[in-house]
């Protein structure tokens, strides 16, 4: 669900984050509108604004971990949850993190990747939110759902900046890739 359709319709905030995200033409292939959030994180007003609507979201929600997905959800994720008085951990690429992990594979429309988190970040029956910068497909979500899960977390929801309407993120079977797992997002992609 868009922030505009919970409470959030006419917010002077959400017009200002999708304002500060900066698009770059055919980046880093032709045909990609890509949408910059260094524009975003380096206007200290509408980085407040992104963080103080999640917070205002998530705090009565009894989160005890948020989870950011590498890299960008690594620049939202900590400061929510110091917010709201969760833990933060990274859910990593392959390789970068050290010690014992596990790791979740997942397709994306044009390869595949792993998800790693490190093992006992995360406790059975932990709370979750799951925070990235973006959401196309659902992809990199589905696979945090799935490598949390695993490990007996109960993920609360996901969320991110920047999303395409929720209808458009399924599966190529037609099948929503979250498994019902709620999805707030607080802009769509510019043009």
């Amino acid at each position: 669900m868009f922030a505009a359709e919970n409470g959030l319709r006419g917010d002077p905030r959400l017009k200002a984050i999708s304002d500060a995200i900066r698009v770059v033409p055919n980046f880093p292939k032709p045909g990609i509108m890509f949408q910059d959030i260094t524009t975003l994180v380096s206007n200290h007003k509408a980085f407040k604004d992104v963080v103080d609507i999640f917070v205002d979201r998530y705090r009565d929600m009894g989160i005890s971990v948020v989870a950011g997905v590498e890299a960008r959800g690594f620049i939202f994720a900590p400061a929510i949850a110091l917010a709201i008085g969760a833990k933060f951990i990274p859910l990593r690429k392959p390789g970068k993190l050290p010690g014992e992990v596990i790791t979740e594979a997942y397709e994306l429309e044009y390869g595949n990747d792993c998800l790693e988190m490190h093992l006992g970040a995360v406790q059975r029956g932990d709370r979750v939110l799951v925070i990235d910068d973006l959401v196309a497909t659902g992809g990199t979500l589905s696979a945090a759902i799935r490598l949390l899960e695993r490990v007996g977390a109960e993920v609360v929801e996901c969320a991110c900046v920047i999303g395409l309407p929720e209808a458009k993120v399924i599966k190529k079977n037609g099948r929503r890739r979250l498994d019902g797992k709620p999805l707030y997002i607080l802009v769509e992609p510019r043009q």
